[in-house]
């Protein structure tokens, strides 16, 4: 069984999230997700357990967001 790399290419966190790369790279690009530049190409990589520590925190945000905003389902009048 192969270990998971330290280092995630964009596209490899942009299939981990079901999302798509540019929205990847946005989030690195605004520092939402912290990434690593390497090589005279500027590749990005993110490591494996920066893409975990983000994911922890959007839940975190999501539960206070939905404390925050609580679901009201309001009957409509027949």
């Amino acid at each position: 069984m192969a270990a998971t790399p330290r280092f995630l290419t964009l596209a490899d966190v942009a299939e981990v999230l079901n999302t798509s790369s540019a929205q990847v790279y946005a989030l690195v690009r605004r520092g939402d997700l912290p990434a690593i530049k390497i090589g005279g190409r500027g590749q990005w990589r993110v490591e494996s357990d920066q893409l975990e520590e983000f994911i922890q925190r959007m839940y975190a945000e999501t539960r206070t967001f939905v404390d925050e905003h609580p679901f009201v389902d309001v009957e409509q009048p027949e």
